[in-house]
Parts: C-alpha cells; sequence; structure tokens
C-alpha cells in the first residue's frame, strides 16, 4: 500500500478546458487593485514605502484558450514591488516576465500601480512645515521590444479670477469716489483707515480651490523626478495649497494670489510653458480644473508638448 504522505494529489485545472462556442481573443486580462508595498524614490535620494494598489494584465492572443495564469502574474508583482525600489528597469524586466510566463498566450503586458507619497512642504513665512500626500500614478506596457512608461500626479493650488478682480477694483473706486469728496483734500490718515475697513473693500475677487493633473513620459534614463516635477508646476503656478499656516503664512498666501491672477487657460499655458523646457520629458499631458465659486461646473483646460501621435491627439 503506497505512503499516502508521499502521494502528489493531483488538483484540477478547468481553465485547461477550451469552450470553443465562445473562442475569441481578449483585449487584456488580468487584475485589478492588487495591494502590495512599494518603495518609491521621488528624486530626493530618500526611498519611501508606501502602499499600493496595482494593475497586472496581458493580452489573450489564442482564441483557443480559455484563460491566463493570473496566480503567476500575481507572485511576480508581489515578489518584484515589494522588494525592489521601482525603476524604469525594474517594471520592463517585470512586464518581461509577464510575457515570459505566458509566451504561448499573450504578446502584450500592462501594469498601473497607484499610491501616494508624502512631501515636507515648508510654510510661506513662519518656521512651519507639513507634509503634502501627492497621489502618484505609474502606467507601463510593453509590446514587442517597446516599452512605454508614464508618470502621473496632481498639484492643487488656488485661483484668483481676473475678471472678478477687475469688477471688484472698479466697485472699490465708486464706494471710494462716494466717500471722498473730489473737491476736498485728501488726508493721509482718513484714506489708510478706509483701505483698512470692511466699508472700503466692499468686494473681493472669487477664488477656487484647483487641480492640475499632470502625466510624463520621462525620456530614457531620466527617472522619476516626481519632486522636481511638482516644484516646477507649482513655482510656475504661484499659489499652490500649503500645509502649516500661521497669519503671516495666510497674508503671504493672500498676496500670492493676489499677484497671480488667472484663467484656467492662463494656468495651463504656465505648467506647458514650464514643461516644455524640460528636456527630461518626451511628452506631457497637463488637465487643470477650475473648480468654480461662481458657477455649479468647472473650467477646464488641457494643454500638451504637441509631440505627433502623443497625448495632444486626444484629450
Amino acid at each position: 500500500m503506497p505512503n499516502q504522505e508521499n502521494t502528489v494529489r493531483l488538483l484540477p485545472d478547468v481553465a485547461v478546458h477550451a469552450q470553443p462556442h465562445l473562442a475569441g481573443a481578449l483585449d487584456w486580462v488580468g487584475m485589478a487593485d492588487i495591494q502590495v508595498p512599494v518603495h518609491f524614490d521621488a528624486g530626493d535620494g530618500e526611498v519611501q514605502r508606501s502602499s499600493a494598489k496595482v494593475g497586472a494584465f496581458v493580452n489573450l492572443k489564442r482564441p483557443d484558450k480559455r484563460g491566463i495564469h493570473m496566480s503567476r502574474l500575481y507572485l511576480q508583482v508581489e515578489q518584484a514591488l515589494s522588494t525592489q525600489t521601482l525603476t524604469s528597469e525594474s517594471l520592463h524586466a517585470l512586464l518581461r516576465g509577464f510575457l515570459d510566463s505566458h509566451k504561448d498566450l499573450a504578446d502584450r503586458a500592462c501594469l498601473s500601480i497607484r499610491f501616494e507619497h508624502l512631501v515636507r512642504r515648508p510654510a510661506l513665512r513662519s518656521e512651519n512645515s507639513g507634509w503634502r500626500a501627492y497621489p502618484v500614478t505609474i502606467q507601463a506596457s510593453l509590446t514587442g521590444d517597446a516599452f512605454l512608461l508614464e508618470l502621473g500626479t496632481e498639484v492643487v493650488y488656488s485661483s484668483t479670477c481676473p475678471a472678478s478682480a477687475a469688477l471688484s477694483r472698479q466697485l472699490i473706486q465708486d464706494q471710494f469716489a462716494k466717500d471722498f469728496d473730489v473737491g476736498k483734500s485728501l488726508d493721509h490718515a482718513a484714506v489708510l483707515a478706509w483701505l483698512g475697513s470692511e466699508q472700503g473693500i466692499i468686494a473681493t475677487p472669487h477664488a477656487q480651490r484647483s487641480v492640475a493633473c499632470l502625466r510624463v513620459r520621462p525620456a530614457q534614463g531620466a527617472g522619476f523626478d516626481l519632486i522636481g516635477l511638482i516644484d516646477r508646476v507649482e513655482h510656475a503656478l504661484g499659489t499652490p495649497v500649503q500645509t502649516a499656516v500661521k497669519r503671516e503664512d495666510e497674508q503671504a498666501f493672500a498676496l500670492a494670489n493676489g499677484s497671480n491672477l488667472m484663467f484656467c487657460e492662463d494656468a495651463a499655458r504656465r505648467i506647458q510653458k514650464t514643461l516644455d523646457a524640460d528636456d527630461r520629458l518626451n511628452d506631457f499631458h497637463i488637465r487643470v480644473e477650475h473648480q468654480e465659486s461662481l458657477h455649479p461646473h468647472d473650467a477646464v483646460a488641457y494643454a500638451s508638448k504637441g509631440v505627433v501621435g502623443g497625448y495632444g491627439s486626444t484629450p
């Protein structure tokens, strides 16, 4: 009688049984929202560990095959992402592993990674600082030898409407004409007090929280310079949202808003100009959204580098 402990038990695998009546090739098959830790260097040399959700897919080019080997994708994702720092090279190798483990089934592979990266930001005037969590998306695909990589993030900022500012200034001028007789000499102290009163500043322009959604394709060897990308965009806009805020910081923020009046078109062009000058980016896609305080709808603008066949071909 055989030793039952040494007997290998065969487990059923219904996926190997084809269903001819449902034959057909599939664009993508895989898993979404795989939970795994990732290690990411945002460009400052400090590797940060974050909780990520990952999508892993291959195409199913064989119409006669019922399915792919999903466990193979999962185990490769878990092994690669939880032990290695994210780089272009490591993602390329991971996708190549997807295809090598499905060589009879697939010739295309793709990967998506979503997580948040914490960056400490200083206050505008005070000595304080605080953390900002920036969303990060990484998309990678491999078709034959064609490897494509994309980095995405969002910058949140304040936008003050130029038209509203002009209309507010006109109302303040009208109020000034009412409160100060044109035929009398102006008293400096009285004017100064008037400017500091609610009666004097009777109108203020509307401003709103706004979001710039960025997708960039780094040049070969450029790496994931997330912090550099964010810094350039926030500097171009001039009014990124703040973390720690004392009164002197809030006053500085008000000054920045007044000095950076912008429509959504202005914001998109500011970002476009600064990214277009960056030779570490092969292409980029910008979507700015001004979440209006005047309207129930939002003002939106798109911009890109203008590469033929690149992001600019679709919104």
